[in-house]
């Protein structure tokens, strides 16, 4: 059983490192005060090939397989969870989509110029009545002649007002209970496709999670992605793909967090010595460092059974769930490490308690997440 990196991994886990360090952390503080969506940097990611980094190389990307995309997402987390998941729902929720289960004419089409960071890809399946439960959904398709007429509303898009193409899940059986979802490929500025609303978050400030409104938004026939009615499989394979992403993250912020506090420990004096020789923050310390490496142990098993090509989807939901909470943790701990300092914007531990609490929601909460392991652990 070896747990070591290989070279190429270690070579562009240090390149994603040095990158992150340098460029993304310098003005991570400022956008996330300004909601400022981080363009030039992701400019710079696209020069480095991340933005194409699991996309098959006849297509432009890098190739590269799941363990890679974690390690690239956590250190870029590490400086700013915004361009973390910036990326993550890119290539695991849009663009990965595509490369599975789209034909020929929307691989050339997209890949390419998500490749090359000129297309940047987005996730829609919430809606208002439709969270937890995607088989609630009620924004609908009608195929009329060679177009699909979609109709309805939808929430929580991240990337969502970047996003030049969208994977949006709608109704097109309205009559059946089982395959009533199809998936269909919605590009930026086709006509009756809006933005409603811009959320206002906690966390992740330099991200957009818009809410869309499609009215009479006619997309043509062949923007079907995989097949009439099977939405949802495409749906759940973009989510367990995504939770890795999101565990991966939440790792970057706990690390983050856990850096941080030691720092502040090692320099910060009461009673005459540095915090850090007292044992009430060296067992916060170590708490928050065992569970970064059990959730980056579960992250990465489940990263390399999907590059092995096997059944994953109950360690993504462990590592998402595990991780997730760690994070909050761990950020929790910084901040009580820091004291009255670490509730001011003058350090970042404030903005990592922030953005460590989406991770516990989105791509499916940590209930559902729980909800998904422990049927597995029945089913078995």
């Amino acid at each position: 059983m070896d747990f070591t990196l290989d070279e190429d991994l270690r070579l562009l886990q240090q390149m994603v490192r040095d990158f992150a360090r340098k460029e993304v952390a310098a003005g991570a503080g400022e956008r996330n005060s300004l909601h400022q969506f981080p363009t030039k940097i992701i400019g710079q990611m696209a020069e480095l090939g991340l933005m194409g980094a699991t996309i098959s190389e006849q297509y432009g990307g890098s190739g590269l397989g799941s363990l890679a995309s974690c390690l690239i997402v956590e250190e870029l987390s590490h400086a700013d969870a915004s361009v973390g998941v910036i990326l993550s729902a890119h290539l695991s929720l849009c663009i990965e989509l595509i490369q599975k289960f789209g034909t020929d004419a929307q691989k050339q089409k997209y890949l390419p110029r998500a490749a090359a960071g000129q297309c940047l890809g987005a996730y829609s399946l919430s809606e208002a009545g439709a969270g937890s439960d995607p088989a609630s959904l009620a924004c609908r398709a009608e195929l009329v002649g060679d177009e699909w007429v979609i109709n309805g509303t939808k929430m929580w898009v991240t990337n969502g007002n970047e996003a030049d193409v969208v994977a949006v899940f709608v109704v097109t059986e309205p009559a059946t209970e089982r395959n009533r979802i199809s998936a269909l490929l919605v590009d930026k500025g086709t006509p009756g496709f809006r933005i409603a609303k811009l959320e206002k978050k906690l966390g992740i400030r330099s991200t957009s999670t818009a809410e869309y409104v499609f009215e009479d938004c006619r997309v043509p026939k062949d923007a079907l992605l995989g097949e009439r009615g099977r939405g949802l499989r495409v749906a759940l394979t973009g989510l367990d793909s995504g939770r890795l992403g999101i565990a991966s993250q939440a790792i970057g912020i706990a690390q983050a967090s856990l850096d941080a506090a030691v720092a502040y420990a090692k320099q910060r004096k009461q009673f005459g010595k540095p915090i850090g020789e007292f044992e009430a923050i060296q067992w916060m310390l170590a708490d928050s460092a065992t569970e970064i490496e059990a959730a980056r142990l579960l992250t990465h098993k489940g990263a390399w059974l999907k590059d092995q090509g096997q059944e994953f989807s109950t360690l993504s939901a462990m590592a998402k769930l595990y991780a997730s909470e760690a994070a909050s943790r761990a950020a929790n701990r910084a901040v009580q490490i820091h004291g009255g300092s670490g509730y001011t914007e003058d350090f970042p531990v404030e903005r990592y308690l922030r953005d460590a609490k989406i991770t516990e929601i989105y791509e499916g909460t940590s209930e559902i997440q729980r909800l998904v392991i422990a049927r597995h652990a029945l089913r078995d």
